[in-house]
């Protein structure tokens, strides 16, 4: 029997060409998390002319709305096909956003460069969450924020992410997650300690309505069994 690939990251270029089209169910479904995210993140962070770094970017809805705050954005991601789409629109929009092609791994930026770190839908794609989270810190300036959305491992988590929205309602495409590499907010909060990260408090994301076309929208909500959001500093040595 055919075993189903897992945690399929190909998926972001294979639908690079129409990620802003609004044509495909499941971008327009990352898209409409954006909004949720940020009436969160908001409150953490004056995004006006900071240095913010979206890491795994992908075709750049977050980046362009953090652009829209007044932030000056990067953004980085592996797929190629989705880091070029991102310059198109961007550059179509004029917009001074730059993108680059990299992994969370081994960021190719000096060390105190970035006021905040955004990081959504990703750490619970990254096989070394260690080393990512060691990269964030060295490229945070001291007193900078990881502002992060995962998704929790548990029985719910697995229905809800796995069966219900990969396999029932597919908002998103078969084999996007591996169950395996979610993470329980309490070994999240240690890897930050272990990174030289303060963490600080989380809370769920999940839908909260429906728009004019059919599709999901969401904000923050008390459940964290799910999808959680939630920050870490560097501290700040002065």
């Amino acid at each position: 029997m055919h075993k189903e690939e897992r945690n399929n990251l190909e998926i972001y270029d294979d639908f690079a060409d129409n990620w802003w089209s609004d044509d495909i169910r499941w971008v327009r479904t990352l898209k409409n998390l954006v909004p949720g995210r940020l009436a969160w993140f908001d409150q953490f962070i004056d995004w006006n002319h900071k240095n913010v770094l979206d890491l795994g970017c992908a075709g750049g809805f977050m980046a362009e709305a953090l652009d829209d705050r007044g932030a000056c954005v990067v953004g980085i991601d592996p797929a190629k096909k989705a880091i070029r789409a991102a310059r198109s629109h961007a550059q179509t929009d004029g917009r001074a956003i730059r993108y680059d092609e990299g992994v969370g791994e081994d960021l190719p930026y000096e060390e105190n460069a970035f006021d905040a770190v955004v990081c959504v839908d990703v750490l619970e794609h990254v096989v070394d969450l260690a080393q990512v989270l060691s990269e964030v810190e060295r490229v945070l300036k001291p007193g900078g924020i990881f502002l992060f959305d995962t998704i929790n491992r548990n029985v719910l988590s697995r229905f809800g992410t796995i069966t219900i929205a990969e396999n029932v309602l597919r908002l998103l495409p078969k084999g996007t997650h591996d169950p395996n590499l979610f993470i329980k907010p309490k070994e999240l909060r240690l890897a930050f300690e272990s990174a030289a990260l303060e963490p600080g408090t989380i809370t769920g994301l999940g839908p909260r309505g429906i728009n004019s076309r059919g599709d999901l929208k969401f904000g923050p909500l008390p459940l964290t069994s799910v999808i959680y959001m939630g920050y870490a500093r560097k501290p700040n040595l002065q």
